[in-house]
């Protein structure tokens, strides 16, 4: 960026500016006016802020009024989550057994037997949130209801949370439903080293048949800088030994797990891989196998906007059928449907469970999800250029007063590099270009740049530091908000060149990588 300039450069362009802009080089009044008005903009961002002010200019104030009241939202935002910190799901299970199941002589008699049957026939509803006590201390409250095939119930549970110190904390917990008796509980965290940890969870659950304690300890130890190893007791309800490792990096996700227990015991390996792109794609599989049975999955889960995630996992497994699971993550808040759509193993059910989300994702992802977020990002344009439209005329105005200010001195550099069979800047724009033929609606945003571009050049070389090119001389931005490149097209020991490059991308010409093939 800018800032990477070192203090002999910023004084170089800084006296090479003034010298553009000095006024007694210009006897015509009007350039004269304006080159004053230049040359003192330039003199106050040097003495001021020069990198922010002469290489980067600075935002409008109403830029930085609407940059400050969103950064003051998001500072409330995340100040109340963190506070708060919400946490909620809902599922709701779904039985379409009888789209694949069904078996016609039961429905020969009975009207409108001809529609398949798709019931709702789970529930369940959680939802916990913080309350910051002390520094130390912590209240949580959590409930919960649960209903399935028309029975339910839910339950209550508050919790005292208090970091004993940086090493740990302690929490006791109490809870209370209409199906089960009163809970007690307590938690305890250790760090035993700096890659390793223990946690160990008591309770007593207490119900008409007596009390049924329960305990069960996590032991964790770092492995290398990626990957985790766990160890695992439960004693009491469910019974079992667990040992499983967990690697996590940039590209992948791997779990392997082993348990030994009562009623369950099985072995798993999972496996997901992060595609690096802006939806922050991924899919998974995963295998696992016991007493119980035989269940394999396979699914993906994609980025739709900026605080959510959509997923679909196919489990299909023996003797658990073939079911869809379809999950939605909204920030904190998490949205679960499983779809049983198989007790049996039919590959019809498989194909459906695999090609319909897809076939129903693209359909929304481009008549709902796409529109929906390009009409949001143009109303924020729309705005950002309200608010900026009297700058960047202004702007306009100091640009164009610029170039008239060069001509003189763009006409002596070509001199010189014509002499030298130099660099010379035939043509260069500088904006939004639109190459691709779905966007062809879209209007070009671009202004001619090749006075400013070839002021710049010194000795046959042309060199842009990482930073927003709407800040340099002659410049001004004509699309804000919206991605801009800078197209050139130059000569070079009299042959053409021609290179495109990003708003923030560093240039350095010329290259022999930009030249134009004769034969092409």
């Amino acid at each position: 960026c800018c800032s990477q300039a070192s203090q002999e450069e910023l004084k170089a362009a800084y006296r090479r500016l003034c010298m553009l802009y000095h006024p007694d080089k210009h006897r015509d009044p009007e350039l004269k006016t304006q080159a004053e008005r230049l040359f003192n903009l330039v003199h106050q961002a040097y003495e001021g802020q020069w990198k922010s002010e002469v290489v980067e200019r600075k935002r409008t104030p109403a830029e930085i009024r609407e940059e400050f009241e969103r950064l003051q939202r998001e500072r409330e935002e995340r100040r109340l989550q963190q506070r708060t910190n919400p946490k909620g799901t809902i599922s709701v299970g779904i039985d379409a057994t009888d789209l694949f199941d069904r078996y016609d002589e039961e429905y020969e008699d009975v009207p409108g037997s001809s529609f398949p049957q798709i019931e709702i026939n789970k529930m369940h509803i959680s939802q916990s949130i913080e309350a910051p006590l002390t520094a130390t201390d912590t209240a949580i409250l959590s409930g919960n209801l649960s209903t399935q095939n028309g029975n339910g119930g839910g339950s209550i549970n508050v919790a005292l949370r208090r970091v004993t110190s940086a090493k740990g904390w302690g929490e006791l917990e109490f809870g209370a439903g209409d199906l089960q008796g009163p809970l007690f509980g307590l938690k305890i965290f250790r760090n035993l080293t700096p890659r390793c940890f223990i946690t160990t969870n008591c309770a007593l659950q207490f119900s008409s048949r007596g009390i049924r304690p329960g305990l069960t300890t996590v032991l964790a130890r770092n492995l290398d800088k990626n990957t985790m190893g766990y160890l695992q007791w439960r004693w009491g309800i469910q019974s079992a030994m667990n040992t499983s490792i967990v690697r996590d990096t940039k590209t992948s996700h791997f779990t392997v797990a082993l348990q030994l227990g009562i009623p369950h015991s099985f072995m798993m390996v999972s496996y997901q891989h992060k595609f690096q792109d802006e939806d922050q794609t991924r899919v998974k599989g995963s295998l696992k196998a016991g007493f119980f049975g035989t269940i394999v999955e396979y699914g993906a889960e994609r980025k739709i906007s900026r605080h959510s995630i959509l997923g679909a996992t196919v489990s299909v497994g023996v003797p658990q059928g073939v079911s869809l699971k379809i999950k939605l993550n909204r920030a904190s808040q998490t949205y679960f449907f499983p779809v049983h759509l198989t007790d049996q193993l039919l590959p019809s059910a498989v194909f459906y469970a695999t090609v319909g989300p897809l076939v129903i994702y693209f359909a929304m992802h481009r008549l709902i999800i796409k529109p929906y977020l390009r009409a949001q990002k143009e109303r924020e344009l729309e705005k950002q250029r309200e608010n900026t439209a009297s700058d960047i005329l202004q702007k306009k105005q100091e640009a164009e007063a610029a170039v008239r200010l060069m001509q003189e001195s763009v006409r002596r550099i070509i001199e010189a590099e014509e002499a030298r069979m130099g660099l010379i800047v035939v043509n260069a724009w500088y904006g939004k270009f639109v190459n691709d033929n779905s966007r062809k609606n879209e209007k070009v945003k671009v202004i001619d740049v090749t006075v400013p571009l070839q002021c710049l050049v010194k000795d046959s070389k042309l060199i842009l530091t990482e930073a927003s090119k709407a800040g340099l001389p002659g410049f001004y931005d004509p699309c804000v908000g919206e991605e801009k490149s800078l197209k050139v097209l130059y000569q070079f020991r009299g042959v053409l060149h021609q290179v495109m490059s990003a708003d923030n991308e560093a240039l350095r010409i010329p290259k022999q990588s930009h030249r134009i093939d004769a034969d092409g």
